[in-house]
């Protein structure tokens, strides 16, 4: 009984349930209905709501609607074609310059040099276009111009389509600065006081100190020549910076630049020299005609300024061993004596050491500190120690008749600003400007992440650019933003140079630092030309460089000075944020450098990329060439 009155009880449930579920569906149904029909109402009423009647539009509408409702389509209404066109950024109109332009230097260019003073080679010194003046054209290279020889073959030739001029051969034939021999020029490694060559001059040297123990690792050459003194040191792990006016021995610089060796044109005159104190361990004039007795000694303290604590200054030429050479000199005894001992005068004043004169070599020594120097004041009334300036300031700086104080030590034997490690190790090691707190931003710990860094992308470069990659391809590398010269740093296993730039306008001054790694390097303003001729350099690169001087000057007037200094087949790799490097591959594509972008070295979700371009290869017309297309456009 208990079973069947469940059984009936079941039933009951089930009817009421599917009654239920019944007029639910009906409801739900009727509504769907209705929703419909005043879903149309109302997109008719918003249509037609000041209209009485119902057109054939009217109907049209109502039916496409309707079929819109109940019709589902999945078809393309759009085209490419139908796409707004974007416009694209414009391409600037970069055209060559005048053939004749083919050797300019912007910033010492001969006649604007001409309309300032010619009191202590005043118009030799950097003078600029200004704006309206600054060409909008790029610079050709000679008619035949050629790849230049590889290192180090290089360092003895030079092909003559290169750097077409004769003079040097003709005017230092006897002192074997170089020579012409068909197609090339030849470049024995003489010089006006080394006939004998640049390697055993530089032999001398080694007999009075020690050139091989890597203490002595960064030099300067005052009036260089075509560089044959820094040309043969670098065989001995010694860099050279080099430099010498441009004046009327014709293209030495540029001689020197061909061969592979860094120089840059500048002068000793009434501005600071474009390198921090403290720079080089040895400074070097061989009779560069520097006269160094003059203006109180101003030149003998501007060396100064920029030799390391315990750094030579080595002078060959008038007046050193006057008593053999003064009727070769065409000078009177009494006047090459008088100027030795007033040079003897400023070095003491500088209380610099005389170590030893043999021959026609004489060597300085700056002091380790100024600890004595500070007390002899008394006797050496001039020069006063400087106040209150920067010594590492070197840009349009004017020099000052006052001795740089070094930094402050507390024990004689303690060398100012820190001892540093001889070669190699000096070049990984924490530079002293770091370890001792100068540079307040950047720790030790910086440095080292930055020298890890610099390895790396350095090999990411290569992997893009196989050229750069390829040991002797490049000689004469620029890097425009070198912060801690990580850059040079990665690359100094290559048979290379690197110039490093530290820009006037970046936050930190670590060209300091630079060569306190045993590197090189120079001060610019990349609003401005920088002092050196065209075809300079076979590689360039640039880390946020445009970013930079944005809003501070053109980046086409920086482009064009790039590809003015850089040589035809030379690479170029930037780096920046994207949009940046968008716009700079179209000016140099207009430049006819071959450009591409690829992905930073952590992959393609950083903003940053690298830019890697090539210059291609062109020449100005040969001078047929030239009068045949003037004919040709004459008659047309």
């Amino acid at each position: 009984m208990a079973v069947n009155h469940f059984s009936f009880k079941a039933g009951r449930l089930n009817l009421y349930t599917i009654t239920l579920v019944t007029i639910l569906c009906a409801v739900f149904y009727l509504v769907g209905v209705w929703q419909q029909s005043v879903g149309k109402s109302i997109l008719f009423a918003g249509r037609n709501y000041a209209c009485t009647t119902t057109t054939a539009a009217d109907a049209a509408f109502e039916n496409s609607t309707v079929n819109a409702v109940v019709d589902l389509d999945f078809a393309a209404h759009h085209t490419a074609a139908d796409l707004p066109v974007v416009q694209k950024a414009r391409r600037p109109n970069l055209p060559s310059c005048d053939p004749k332009l083919y050797e300019y230097t912007p910033c010492e260019d001969r006649e604007r040099s001409l309309k300032f003073d010619r009191d202590r080679l005043i118009y030799r010194e950097r003078h600029c276009p200004v704006a309206g003046e600054i060409l909008k054209c790029r610079i050709p290279a000679p008619p035949g111009y050629k790849v230049p020889f590889r290192w180090p073959e290089s360092r003895d030739f030079a092909w003559f389509s290169n750097v077409p001029h004769k003079e040097l051969t003709v005017e230092k034939k006897n002192q074997n600065w170089v020579r012409f021999e068909n197609d090339r020029f030849r470049f024995p490694g003489g010089g006006t006081m080394f006939p004998r060559g640049a390697d055993a001059y530089i032999d001398d040297i080694g007999k009075l100190i020690n050139l091989a123990d890597g203490s002595i690792r960064t030099a300067v050459d005052t009036g260089c020549g075509v560089a044959s003194w820094g040309a043969y040191l670098l065989s001995r792990n010694i860099v050279t910076m080099s430099f010498a006016p441009r004046d009327t021995h014709e293209a030495q610089v540029q001689f020197a630049l061909e061969r592979g060796v860094p120089t840059l044109i500048g002068v000793l005159a009434s501005i600071r020299l474009p390198y921090p104190s403290r720079a080089f361990d040895m400074a070097h004039c061989s009779r560069c005609l520097i006269p160094w007795a003059q203006s109180d000694g101003m030149y003998l303290i501007e060396v100064d300024r920029i030799l390391r604590p315990g750094g030579y200054w080595v002078l060959s030429g008038p007046p050193i061993n006057w008593e053999n050479h003064w009727k070769g000199w065409n000078r009177t005894t009494g006047d090459l004596q008088d100027e030795q001992a007033k040079i003897e005068a400023v070095a003491k004043s500088l209380c610099w050491k005389k170590l030893k004169q043999k021959d026609d070599i004489a060597i300085w020594q700056k002091p380790t500190n100024h600890i004595h120097c500070k007390k002899n004041r008394k006797v050496f009334k001039f020069p006063n120690f400087c106040q209150g300036q920067d010594p590492d300031t070197a840009w349009y700086t004017k020099m000052e008749p006052c001795l740089t104080p070094l930094p402050e030590v507390s024990d004689i034997k303690e060398t100012a600003g820190g001892q540093l490690l001889n070669w190699p190790e000096r070049l990984t090691s924490v530079p002293p400007r770091i370890s001792s707190g100068s540079l307040k931003q950047i720790t030790a710990e910086n440095f080292t992440e930055n020298t890890e860094l610099w390895r790396k992308r350095v090999a990411h470069y290569k992997a893009l650019d196989n050229q750069l990659a390829e040991p002797g391809r490049y000689r004469n590398l620029l890097d425009m933003n070198s912060f801690l010269g990580g850059f040079a740093a990665a690359l100094i296993d290559d048979p290379l140079w690197v110039m490093n730039v530290v820009p006037v306008e970046a936050n930190f001054n670590t060209l300091g630092v630079i060569y306190e790694r045993g590197l090189i390097g120079t001060y610019q303003n990349w609003c401005e030309a920088m002092s050196t001729y065209p075809r300079t350099y076979d590689f360039i690169h640039g880390d946020s460089i445009f970013s930079m001087y944005k809003d501070r000057c053109e980046m086409e007037d920086i482009l064009l000075e790039m590809d003015r200094i850089l040589r035809p087949q030379g690479s170029v790799i930037l780096r920046d944020d994207v949009d940046v490097l968008v716009e700079v591959k179209n000016i140099a594509e207009a430049m006819q450098w071959e450009c591409r972008i690829a992905d930073h070295e952590k992959g393609p979700h950083q903003r940053e990329k690298i830019l890697v371009a090539t210059k291609q290869y062109w020449t100005a017309p040969a001078p047929e060439e030239e009068n045949q297309e003037k004919q040709t456009s004459s008659e047309s």
